[in-house]
């Protein structure tokens, strides 16, 4: 998405003192005309880029954790070894740099070469055809993960959407503001595909799965025959069962082509609806806000977001709009809907040449429920992220799995749990067995607030506050019986990634 690190700091090209760099620290500087990212473990010093490959976050402000390193703004997590890109939502690798000693002195040489991923040795229980029903971010990124770990079987990805999948989250905020530009949004081009040999479908329904036969049937009748088989449908938006809810200034926003849909419905826009309070419908706000549309939100709850983030952090987030000229019309809800207004339930009339709901997703489970999956509030699944039929995973907003540190199932409608859980299953479909142990994260940007999520709450009771939620500087743990469920920040980057990696240690012991 862009260089956010600008050249800076000593020219490692020219050596620095060994003395200088600590174990377990970092050093900022470049070589070559890139920048780069100095690490010591122990006697090992390691070179790579030093910018992130997803939104150009700068790797020397994150944290090392073993010999990898993490970035501050979306958690991604590199190899310090290879540059390799551990942990969504990175896809790709950064630079690796040769490092020379000598002399009492550390000196970064050329740039090495990317290894090329050994393909699998032929092993008779590999599956031979691995089909993925789904083009978001589970779907790719068990695409590509299997690639990456040298799976050379036939890959096949069905999708609903007409469009490659795409950076979601970007849907309701700077591509939806008019600050990220159409380049901004696929994750791969077409070629990608190709060259990898993944046998990408878009615009494709799946009507049946036939696990007797090992066949995913078609809307058109054409069936593909899998050896293991990935579910990420995902979900999809929930829709107003009221008067006037199906005209078609009556948008909701979960795909490509609902964001473009929008931004031309824009053109003749000058007011808008926003139903929901909730981080879809806080961040169109504030994307319509960032075009001068006017916004009007409604909503049944008395404090956005209090479910999620909590009475205080919510009203924060409510001032911030209001700031920013947003109206609120909360503890109420819409009754009805006509060309040019919206009615509420306490009685008020809005104008509106636009309205958006974004009142929550439902998984798509039909799909699962045909063949015969156990569903519990989505796909229900192991630790390994496997469904009830052998053979079959989930991954996902679809899926719902044991948490780790409490043992209770949930389903988590995150970007990075999304990626994340497509990487693990992609391992798991090649038999590695490998358990879904990572804590959730998300993150959110309205206006110029960046807030960061770590680990799950469903329920809390006490919020411990450090710092000044209105100052735009703090950590908010959210606690049940003394144990810290959650972890939100407010521009304090490098403590949510401390946060996440307290739970992980927690989790593990």
């Amino acid at each position: 998405m862009g260089d956010n690190t600008k050249l800076g700091g000593p020219d490692l090209a020219q050596g620095i003192a060994l003395s200088t760099l600590a174990d377990g620290s970092m050093q900022l500087g470049h070589a070559h005309g890139e920048a780069v990212l100095l690490a010591r473990r122990g006697d090992e010093v390691f070179a790579i880029g030093a910018t992130c490959t997803h939104y150009g976050g700068p790797l020397a402000e994150g944290l090392l954790v073993g010999d990898t390193v993490r970035c501050p703004w979306h958690h991604a997590c590199f190899s310090l070894r290879n540059g390799e890109p551990l942990r969504a939502p990175a896809l790709n690798p950064v630079t690796c740099f040769r490092v020379e000693r000598r002399d009492g002195k550390v000196f970064v040489g050329e740039p090495l070469r990317s290894a090329t991923p050994p393909a699998l040795k032929p092993d008779p229980s590999l599956p031979r055809a691995v089909v993925i029903v789904g083009g978001g971010a589970a779907g790719n990124a068990a695409a590509e993960t299997l690639r990456r770990e040298g799976y050379t079987g036939r890959i096949t990805m069905l999708s609903s959407d007409t469009s490659l999948p795409c950076d979601r989250p970007n849907l309701s905020k700077n591509y939806l503001a008019g600050s990220a530009p159409e380049a901004w949004i696929p994750l791969r081009d077409s070629a990608f595909y190709r060259e990898h040999d993944i046998d990408l479908k878009l615009g494709v329904e799946v009507g049946a799965i036939d696990t007797k036969n090992r066949q995913v049937e078609l809307a058109d009748g054409s069936r593909h025959g899998y050896d293991a088989l990935l579910l990420a449908t995902g979900a999809e938006p929930v829709r107003l069962a009221v008067p006037g809810a199906d005209l078609p200034h009556v948008r909701v926003l979960r795909s490509w082509d609902d964001s473009r849909a929008l931004i031309a419905k824009l053109q003749d826009t000058k007011r808008a609806v926003v139903v929901g309070a909730g981080f879809i419908g806080m961040e169109v706000a504030a994307s319509l806000r960032a075009r001068e549309v006017e916004v009007h939100v409604v909503a049944p709850e008395p404090v956005p977001m209090e479910k999620v983030l909590g009475a205080e952090l919510g009203a924060f987030l409510r001032r911030l709009h209001e700031q920013h000229g947003v109206t609120f019309h909360l503890g109420t809800g819409v009754a009805a809907i006509d060309a040019g207004s919206v009615s509420l339930a306490n009685g008020e009339t809005i104008a509106a040449d636009l309205v958006v709901v974004g009142v929550g997703v439902r998984p798509r489970t039909a799909l699962a429920e045909q063949a015969g999956l156990a569903i519990d509030r989505g796909v229900r699944v192991d630790a390994t992220l496997q469904t009830s039929v052998p053979g079959i995973y989930a991954a996902g907003d679809v899926a719902r799995w044991p948490d780790g540190p409490s043992g209770q199932p949930i389903r988590v409608e995150h970007w990075v749990v999304a990626e994340r859980q497509g990487q693990t299953a992609a391992r798991n479909l090649l038999g590695r067995s490998e358990r879904f142990d990572a804590v959730p994260f998300f993150w959110t940007e309205q206006y110029d607030v960046s807030i960061a999520y770590v680990g799950h709450a469903e329920a809390w009771d006490r919020i411990a506050i450090d710092g000044q939620i209105d100052a735009r500087d703090c950590t908010l743990s959210y606690l049940r019986e003394g144990r810290t469920l959650a972890v939100v920040t407010v521009h304090r980057d490098l403590a949510s990634l401390r946060a996440e990696l307290e739970m992980e240690r927690a989790a593990g012991s």
